[in-house]
């Protein structure tokens, strides 16, 4: 039975894992985010508006 002989099969399986562990993270770390955060603005403390609804 070909499919119980190791040799073409540990290399495609050594090559794949190469691939997902070296090229793919570098490719993806190397995009860009479109939303940079900035530090223009001072964080200002929200003041919440209280409910004036009828709890009833």
């Amino acid at each position: 039975m070909p499919q119980l002989n190791p040799s073409p099969w540990f290399m495609i399986l050594v090559f794949s894992w190469a691939v997902f562990l070296i090229i793919i993270p570098t490719k993806i770390m190397a995009h860009a985010t479109s939303n940079q955060p900035t530090s223009l603005q001072a964080p200002t403390a929200l003041t919440p508006d209280p409910w004036n609804w009828p709890w009833h």
